[in-house]
């Protein structure tokens, strides 16, 4: 088929279109890892997820594996997940614990937690003379350009000069915010289980489908139909239904005319936010539970604005998506032109009671 070459990459979008090509092109999707996903701020994880020295968990930031760790002096560090030496992957499994040290599986190199080499076997009868030993930093593992962390929650920049983590966010760290001020203890832990899901697109639509408000009662509406007519009946017999149906019956009975109140806010560096949240907010006895822990912790009108924010989805710019209500994120790491990695995580309220957790993980399961 031929293709019409578009030297300029301003052409490609329009103010009410864009090319194609803008989806398909690898040329296109390897300029956006190199001038995006590996210069701008990219989620690698939550602290609670490397609670001990030695515990890691691995990642791709743009197209470069990585490691988060916490290391002896208790700090996060993201290292390039490759040996300096011959550039073997230093960790395979998806996460655990390297124990004092990590050590190489192809030359038994070690390094430390932070990535600084420790030893090199052989290193006077194989290297003496060469530029290998602990005074070259190209031996040791090469770490993230700068890591920074908001409520526990790390980000990886691959780029030495760019705004500060705090700086980049700007308003769309209300995400964070919100999810950690809705736990009685004003923090949140990782659920130690995710979704990885691998969708053959580029990686904007799913993004772009995270924002479309009018979709959801014409996508999900026979799901939505089918558990309001389960939800219906099983009220009409025992005179109450479980909460759960009505998290999906929400699809059928919000109209598309109640969606397109829906508003997209956007902000600077590409970050926006659909607000709209869909409270399920019931007067229930472990709602009201939940909320009296609340106002020993905040007090009453400071426990309202909490529970009040207005948020259904927060996007962080590139690649991440916060519902912080229902405390879940979706992580979306691009594989290649037409392949998706999206990694989805539920996090636990710190002090909140137990049911108000299964409520949130039965949503999560529900949805995903």
């Amino acid at each position: 088929m031929l293709q019409e070459s578009i030297p300029e990459l301003a052409k490609m979008v329009e103010p009410d279109r864009v090319r194609k090509e803008v989806y398909t092109d690898p040329q296109i999707f390897a300029l956006e890892m190199e001038r995006i996903h590996e210069r701008y701020w990219i989620y690698c994880g939550h602290e609670s997820q490397v609670p001990k020295p030695g515990d890691y968990t691995t990642v791709q930031v743009g197209r470069q594996p990585m490691l988060m760790v916490r290391g002896k002096d208790r700090k996060v560090h993201v290292l390039y997940n490759r040996c300096p030496h011959r550039g073997n992957m230093i960790c395979g499994d998806r996460s655990g614990n390297t124990g004092e040290f990590f050590r190489c599986s192809y030359h038994a190199w070690t390094f430390q937690h932070d990535g600084a080499l420790r030893s090199i076997p052989m290193m006077e009868a194989g290297y003496a003379g060469t530029r290998y030993g602990k005074d070259n930093p190209d031996c040791s593992m090469k770490r993230a350009a700068r890591v920074e962390s908001y409520r526990g929650f790390v980000f990886a920049s691959l780029a030495a000069d760019g705004p500060s983590l705090l700086e980049f966010l700007g308003a769309s760290k209300i995400a964070f915010d919100d999810m950690c001020d809705r736990a009685p203890g004003g923090e949140v832990e990782v659920v130690p289980n995710c979704f990885r899901i691998i969708q053959h697109s580029n990686w904007k639509i799913f993004l772009e489908n995270q924002l479309d408000a009018l979709h959801p009662s014409v996508v999900h509406q026979s799901t939505g139909r089918a558990a309001h007519e389960v939800e219906k009946d099983i009220a009409k017999r025992t005179g109450k239904a479980p909460l759960s149906y009505h998290m999906l019956s929400a699809f059928a009975t919000v109209t598309i005319d109640k969606w397109d109140n829906f508003q997209t806010l956007n902000y600077p560096h590409g970050h926006c936010i659909l607000t709209g949240y869909m409270g399920l907010r019931p007067k229930d006895p472990d709602t009201l539970a939940y909320e009296k822990v609340m106002h020993n912790a905040y007090g009453k009108q400071r426990t309202e604005e909490i529970l009040g924010v207005n948020i259904h989805h927060v996007l962080i710019y590139p690649g991440l998506s916060v519902q912080s209500p229902l405390q879940q994120l979706r992580a979306v790491r691009p594989l290649g032109v037409d392949r998706t990695l999206t990694e989805i995580w539920h996090f636990r309220l710190k002090g909140a009671p137990e049911p108000i957790y299964r409520r949130s993980l039965a949503y999560y399961n529900l949805v995903n």
